[in-house]
């Protein structure tokens, strides 16, 4: 990836400019190198989150595991997974439902808590750290992102997710991060997370993912997508290719997909490593999250585990001992 100095030069420009034609018709060729550098952070971290209305009751929940039964326990995954994506002028969204070997009351407790997320979201490559505060109205995640290498905080962007718990039940989770505002025109960034029980000690949960942009956005993911995104795609199959191979989708829907599965990968791997002494949970949390990308080479693979390992341990460092983000 290009220096991660222009980006953040970019973020400052903008606010400079009073419009985004301001900024193209005073330098249009800066203005769109810059889109392209920022369309490469920003689809690869994939910490947009959109509101798009979307509120489920748990009886709706419990209901639609019930319509996805069969694709639930036939599908390419290797788990008990459903995934589905969205695209409109405006917005990008990916849902992921899936079943999960988690007794609910195990699984609430560990994630109704905004200090759990920071531990699950920095086990994605792309997030550099995170930091959980509260006040006297409100609980926010700063959470900082970037490229797939080693990368100081300054030249990351950062993004504020207020937290809520919407709804924590014995038969209901409703968790939400929100943020309004983000580089380039980005806007109405939205992570939802409901589950609800479905005996045998498992739990079904649903997990979206999505955000709105503008112009400048849109023009930075499509530059991003028609240069070195261009080879990348999901998951949702489109066709098969003369040898039979699968086709997979591509674009802004694949750039959601990929993301949708960081992030729910992200949240099993938490779960999976809880019953660890903490003084291991960290190793295990990495290798184990690497592993389930590695499942899906084809859309997750980034970086060699040595990499990946190095990188966020020494990440995870920073975010527990709250160095300066200067550093």
């Amino acid at each position: 990836m290009a220096a991660a100095a222009e980006i953040r030069d970019e973020h400052l420009d903008r606010q400079k400019a009073k419009t985004d034609g301001y900024a193209f018709r005073k330098n249009p060729l800066a203005w769109l190198t810059r889109l392209w550098l920022v369309g490469i952070a920003f689809s690869s971290a994939g910490l947009a989150f959109a509101s798009v209305p979307h509120t489920q009751s748990a009886a709706s929940l419990h209901a639609q595991h019930a319509s996805l039964a069969q694709r639930l326990q036939h599908n390419p995954f290797q788990r008990a997974l459903a995934l589905d994506s969205a695209e409109s002028s405006k917005n990008l969204k990916g849902d992921i439902y899936a079943l999960v070997d988690y007794p609910f009351s195990t699984f609430s407790a560990a994630l109704n808590g905004a200090e759990g997320w920071c531990d699950v979201l920095i086990l994605h490559i792309n997030t550099k750290y995170c930091r959980a505060t509260t006040d006297e109205t409100r609980t926010v995640l700063t959470v900082y992102i970037g490229k797939k290498t080693p990368q100081p905080i300054k030249d990351a962007f950062p993004i504020e997710f207020t937290y809520r718990v919407t709804t924590a039940t014995a038969n209901y989770l409703n968790i939400q991060l929100d943020a309004e505002k983000g580089p380039l025109s980005t806007r109405d960034y939205h992570i939802q997370l409901q589950a609800v029980p479905v005996g045998n000690g498992q739990t079904f949960l649903h997990l979206t993912y999505s955000y709105a942009y503008g112009l400048a956005g849109r023009l930075a993911m499509k530059t991003y997508l028609a240069t070195l995104g261009s080879g990348k795609v999901g998951f949702t199959v489109i066709g098969r290719q003369s040898s039979g191979q699968p086709e997979y989708i591509g674009g802004m829907r694949g750039v959601a997909e990929r993301n949708t599965m960081r992030y729910y990968l992200a949240i099993d791997t938490f779960m999976g490593t809880l019953s660890e002494p903490p003084s291991i949970q960290l190793q295990k949390r990495l290798h184990r999250w690497f592993n389930a990308t590695e499942q899906y080479p084809r859309q997750l693979r980034e970086v060699s585990r040595t990499a990946y390992m190095d990188m966020k341990r020494s990440e995870y460092l920073r975010q527990q001992t709250a160095q300066s983000l200067r550093k």
